[in-house]
């Protein structure tokens, strides 16, 4: 019997439950697939806590990697026994099994294992729009990342470099410090004891950067703002801390004709052509070893609530997944 995480009502770690599912035969373009490692995002909170509503009951998870067991009519993109990945809708992804639109799936080289895979295919993606479609930045640019030790700012911090940027990275401790550093990050800045826009002006020579990454949202939006040059863009990709407060377009133009985007993933990989590319050159990158994915926390899918406790502490580094 396939089982799965699923809740009935909002709320926080508590309301997840590991329960018996049937999962059945895949129909017209759909397929079925059997999970050997899946994705523990901090999005996933948000839909758990209501903060991204979802009709309930229901399951949770938008990430993991695992074989194609079968194939409903008119699917030609992926065939029994093909091993692959994805991320995005529906919900369900905390499952051993289920069935799911094939159109959503992403082919895994041999190279790269289904727990890399699954700690890495959000994030990496995350991270592949990030650089190569928001905004044309160039080899000698200094970026601000918030998170650098996170999940997506180890993948970022990596692929940055290969870029030849400059990364100014935020972390909460020395330990979070070291990881960052050795994953490419500059400088560090411990948002907890220094003044973050202040210590990017004196590492900027008072300019300030082109561009911030801000996965934190609520508690950083003000610090980002004030880390960017004139004509700089605010890239709010993640709410952590909660959403960012509402924007006072009078205050971007007194503060140097700023510019801010809050982007979503599905709209960077919504055409299958773009999603293909941006998957290949991360795949690429990671099977080369040009960049390399940390799973540093690994659970048994039963015990998310456990999971989801200890990310939202903040006690995680790198990136966390759910093994079968």
């Amino acid at each position: 019997m396939a089982h799965a995480i699923r809740f009935k009502e909002t709320g926080g770690p508590d309301v997840l439950n590991w329960e018996e599912v049937v999962v059945g035969d895949p129909g017209p373009g759909e397929v079925r697939i059997r999970h050997a490692a899946v994705g523990l995002n901090f999005a996933d909170t948000y839909f758990r806590t209501g903060l991204y509503p979802a009709p309930l009951p229901a399951g949770l998870g938008v990430e993991a990697a695992g074989v194609v067991e079968a194939v409903g009519e008119g699917v030609t993109r992926v065939a029994e026994g093909d091993r692959v990945t994805y991320t995005g809708s529906p919900l369900g992804a905390y499952s051993t099994e289920r069935v799911m639109p094939a159109d959503s799936l992403i082919r895994l080289p041999d190279a790269i294992g289904f727990e890399t895979a699954a700690a890495m295919t959000m994030r990496g993606l995350t991270s592949a729009y990030l650089l190569r479609r928001i905004h044309p930045l160039k080899a000698g640019d200094t970026i601000l990342l918030t998170a650098a030790a996170g999940g997506v700012g180890l993948i970022l911090c990596q692929w940055a470099k290969l870029l030849g940027l400059t990364v100014i990275g935020t972390v909460s401790t020395e330990a979070k410090a070291e990881l960052a550093r050795a994953h490419g990050c500059d400088h560090v800045v411990h948002y907890r004891h220094e003044n973050v826009a202040e210590r990017v002006r004196e590492l900027t020579d008072g300019h300030g950067v082109p561009v911030v990454f801000d996965s934190v949202g609520a508690t950083t939006f003000a610090g980002s703002l004030a880390s960017l040059r004139r004509r700089g863009l605010l890239v709010c990709f993640g709410t952590a801390s909660g959403p960012v407060p509402p924007i006072d377009a009078m205050q971007l133009a007194v503060s140097g004709s700023l510019f801010v985007t809050r982007p979503a993933l599905a709209d960077y990989i919504a055409d299958p052509a773009e999603r293909a590319e941006l998957a290949g050159e991360l795949f690429g990158h990671v099977a080369a070893g040009r960049i390399t994915v940390e799973v540093n926390q690994r659970h048994a899918l039963q015990d998310a609530a456990q999971a989801h406790r200890e990310l939202e502490a903040g006690r995680t580094t790198g990136s966390s997944v759910f093994v079968l």
